[in-house]
């Protein structure tokens, strides 16, 4: 899995790309809690190349959105490809997450 981060509109956004499962979910937890711990106030999750998530990624969101709520940080995922889109639905996070078509849309909706 690759991970970067930018900033955007006063924004923090971490792209993650390819597959996070048990043996890559580790990197995305280290990266999100640096940019909660650096003072992030709105965070995005750019999905739209990320191929894969198994249930040990879901269980990493998981934890990042119970993080960022504690902290007050504004939290999104945007672009997701249909089979990510498709455990979001099966697992009930479309119902307890902010999703958005693209990283533009989740800065508007976060805002």
């Amino acid at each position: 899995m690759d991970i970067t981060t930018r900033t955007q509109a006063d924004a923090t956004i971490i792209a993650i790309a390819g597959s996070m499962d048990a043996t890559t979910v580790a990197d995305f937890d280290a990266q999100w809690k640096k940019e909660l711990d650096a003072g992030a106030t709105v965070l995005v999750v750019e999905m739209g190349s990320l191929d894969y998530i198994s249930s040990a990624g879901l269980r990493g969101i998981l934890m990042l959105a119970k993080t960022a709520k504690a902290k007050g940080c504004k939290l999104g995922f945007a672009g997701m490809q249909s089979m990510v889109a498709d455990m979001f639905k099966l697992s009930g996070f479309l119902t307890i997450l902010a999703t958005f078509a693209d990283v533009d849309a989740a800065l508007e909706g976060l805002r």
